[in-house]
């Protein structure tokens, strides 16, 4: 019997092949994308969740509270006291690593050049489930000058995976130093916030022993057994404000009350989606579960989408199956088994479906990698879990696919089937309503993708108030005085492509400093020379420039820039004082004003600024070359850099082209809402193919007698056309009012906006009207055509 069901199912697909094409398109579609995110997600959830001792390993954060008690902000780092302190003094705290990002020069092949790796503590390895290929896990990072390489590295660096023992020559402060070789690890799981090729042994310095408040490492700590975590917690909060009770006497007769910090302890297991206590300072891929949210969102809503056109098309084809439905009755066949039979069609084509989907993924699997910034695999699919979620997403949507439509058709009168008097449920609201769902969902990402699009478009396009155009910007790898900057800057100069040249400190650097006697004022802190401004094309608002003609600059003379002087509350600005008390109350006069530009990215306002001319502390250069000249300028760069630092790494990079790479998850943002409006265009233009060819079904008879009497073909497309264009004014009116909401959200996050415009409203709604004519106007045009005579005969 199921066999019978299976072969009529395969002759009714054959027979129908379009109908049968785009049901299997459209399910496969929706699977595809199911399968896809359901891979996002399951590798989202998966992180941090391999090693051993997972459920007891925990990161120590902190919170910050102002005077007030109002919280001010948290940080994922630490110091270096924290993780010993704690676990000597803590219950319940069994063992502590500390890891930190670091970047070093290795000298190999006759060349240096800069490679990141990690630090971390000798208990690394008793902690995290690392396995050491070669090497023993409780030694390799017990001495300074050891290294441990993934196979990868150590075949990179010698040509075989067991380079156990050899010795790599790394810089170690100003000079290089021979480093053994102590362990050889597999590459690092996809699926780990913690990430390495080199590890070497952290180090703390002496003098950073006690430093209880600065922050610049991550402090894992393992638990107990029995120990509670806010219990721990608890603890640690007693004992840090008793053990620092003397230094934060000290800091706020230096400081000012600055308010108070409370350490919390993370799981391991959230540390890959937190939002509050991002993954950082040498761990990897920090992620929003937002993301997660929102495909699987749209995954849902895709595969529902195309469970529904499924049953529109089949309903839409009834008409066609009346006959053979009625005489099914008439020779003894009751309801449950046409129920069985239509549904067997619908698993026939889940199944062909399922297939396509498959191949689709494994098709589309390296665009989506890009998309999704992942590194999965097609062998993930394999997977026990994903494999069963994928058989029970085959078996619900085609049962969900054929459900309705076999207990529509098996409920068929035989009489009125074989008089061809069968009619279905005449106003068709959930066809209708599907409609709506579908052009309101697809109106509302097409304008917020508009919106995503423009704003985009805003951030990578708007003046910086600088000229970012030719310039390279290269680091020295260390900090360099004027002297030597100044060398470096003359050599370069020889060339005719290179234009400017301006050092400056590298990174980003904040200081505080007293301002109208006693006001403390937070501020991003720039060492320049007299090039930097007019090489950035910066205006001053008042006063000048630093200049070689005053050697005085560089120890009494600063430049603000005008957020600075609306925060320090100056009417006058030049001549005003700017102390740096806790370094030997050093003091500076303002020379002059730069206007504002965007020195931090558009995803966050501008702050205060200041400018000095200190002889030490260049850290890299901006370097302008002429237009079209990169190859040339680059070549006499590198030569010039490695002439002068052999000893240092070289690498630049194109300022205009950081500033766009800002900008990446927006980036992201919009490439996900353009093909998730494709792909909700896409199914939905399907249904209302559907949806169309059971109107024209339906007023079959009423066409063939409009045509007899007269009617043009218009007027016969515009008659079937028009109630679709009701449909999908309906959905504009319904998803553009929620649409400007969600953009006006959307457009909250960034200080600095493109605000949502009405050709953006205008263009979303002309889309779907167009979209929805031209799906409708195919299967008008083709009842228009047909023979009137035809058509009275169907009857």
């Amino acid at each position: 019997m199921i066999k019978n069901y299976f072969k009529i199912a395969w002759r009714n697909l054959i027979r129908n092949k379009i109908f049968s094409s785009i049901n299997i398109l459209g399910l496969s579609l929706g699977l595809a994308v199911v399968m896809l995110i359901t891979l996002y997600v399951k590798d989202e959830l998966s992180y941090d969740r391999f090693h051993a001792q997972e459920p007891r390993i925990f990161r120590v954060v902190n919170d910050w509270y102002s005077p007030e008690g109002s919280k001010g902000g948290s940080d994922s780092n630490t110091g270096n006291p924290q993780g010993p302190m704690f676990q000597a003094n803590v219950p319940g705290i069994k063992d502590y690593v500390r890891v930190k990002g670091d970047y070093r020069d290795i000298k190999y092949n006759n060349d240096v050049e800069g490679f990141e790796m990690l630090n971390a503590d000798p208990s690394f390895f008793s902690i995290f489930s690392f396995p050491l290929v070669y090497g023993d896990a409780k030694t390799a990072l017990k001495e300074p000058k050891s290294i441990i390489l993934s196979e990868e590295k150590a075949l990179q660096f010698f040509g075989k995976k067991n380079a156990l023992n050899e010795t790599l020559e790394i810089k170690d402060g100003e000079n290089f130093e021979y480093f053994t070789v102590t362990g050889i690890t597999k590459k690092s799981p996809q699926n780990s916030s913690i990430k390495f090729d080199m590890l070497t042994p952290y180090v703390p310095e002496d003098s950073q022993d006690e430093e209880w408040f600065a922050y610049f490492l991550n402090t894992f700590v393992v638990l107990e057994e029995n120990s509670k975590k806010e219990e721990v917690e608890a603890s640690m909060h007693t004992y840090y404000e008793k053990e620092t009770a003397q230094a934060y006497k000290e800091m706020l007769e230096m400081y000012g009350d600055e308010g108070k910090t409370e350490y919390l302890l993370q799981p391991l297991r959230e540390m890959h989606l937190s939002t509050d206590y991002v993954a950082q300072n040498g761990l990897k891929d920090s992620s929003n579960p937002m993301l997660s949210y929102l495909l699987s969102g749209i995954a849902i809503f895709l595969l529902f989408i195309a469970c529904i056109n499924f049953i529109n098309l089949t309903i839409s084809q009834s008409l066609k199956r009346a006959k053979e439905i009625g005489l099914r009755k008439v020779v003894g066949g009751d309801r449950k088994q046409l129920i069985y039979q239509l549904l067997g069609e619908s698993y026939l084509i889940g199944f062909f479906a399922f297939v396509l989907a498959i191949l689709l993924v494994n098709l589309f699997l390296p665009t989506f990698n890009n998309l999704a910034n992942k590194a999965l695999s097609f062998n993930y699919l394999l997977d026990a879990k994903l494999v069963a979620i994928y058989i029970f997403t085959f078996l619900l949507s085609s049962t969900l696919a054929g459900f309705y439509p076999a207990l529509v058709l098996s409920a068929q009168n035989p009489v009125t089937s074989l008089y061809n008097r069968f009619k279905l449920s005449g106003k068709n609201y959930l066809q209708k309503s599907l409609v709506v769902v579908q052009f309101s969902l697809a109106g509302f990402l097409m304008v917020l993708s508009l919106t995503v699009y423009n704003q985009f478009n805003f951030l990578v396009n708007k003046d910086l108030g600088y000229d970012d155009k030719d310039i390279i910007e290269v680091n020295f790898g260390q900090n360099i005085d004027k002297e030597k900057a100044n060398i470096f800057k003359e050599k370069l100069l020889q060339n005719a492509n290179i234009k400017e040249v301006a050092p400056k400190n590298s990174g980003g650097w904040f200081k505080s400093a007293k301002v109208n006697g006693e006001q403390n004022l937070n501020f991003a802190y720039e060492t320049i020379d007299e090039a930097y401004i007019p090489m950035l094309k910066l205006g001053l608002k008042e006063g000048r420039n630093f200049s070689a003609e005053f050697p005085a600059d560089a120890s009494t003379k600063v430049l603000v820039n005008e957020t600075f002087v609306k925060e320090a509350g100056w009417e006058e600005p030049l001549g005003q004082t700017v102390n740096f008390w806790y370094s030997d109350n050093e003091q500076y006069t303002v020379a002059g004003v730069v206007k504002d530009y965007h020195f931090l990215s558009l995803n966050q306002k501008i702050r205060p600024q200041l400018f000095t001319m200190q002889p030490n502390g260049f850290g890299m250069a901006n370097i302008k070359i002429s237009p079209k000249s990169e190859s040339a300028s680059l070549a006499h760069i590198e030569t010039t850099y490695k002439n002068l630092f052999p000893r240092n790494s070289y690498s630049y990079r194109f300022k205009n082209l950081e500033n766009i790479k800002a900008y990446e998850t927006e980036a992201k943002w919009k490439q996900i809402t353009f093909i998730s409006t494709l792909l909700t265009i896409f199914i939905s233009c399907i249904g209302l193919f559907g949806l169309a060819l059971l109107s024209a079904e339906r007023r079959n008879k009423e066409i063939g007698i409009r045509k007899a009497i007269g009617a043009s073909v218009m007027s016969i497309v515009t008659l079937l056309s028009k109630d679709f264009l009701k449909l999908t004014l309906v959905s504009l009116f319904i998803s553009l009012p929620v649409a400007y909401f969600a953009g006006q959200k959307f457009l909250e996050n960034y200080p600095y906006r493109e605000e949502m415009q009405a050709w953006i409203f205008l263009v979303a709604a002309l889309a779907a009207i167009l979209v929805a004519l031209f799906t409708v106007s195919y299967q008008a045009i083709k009842s228009a055509l047909v023979n009137p005579v035809e058509s009275l005969r169907r009857e």
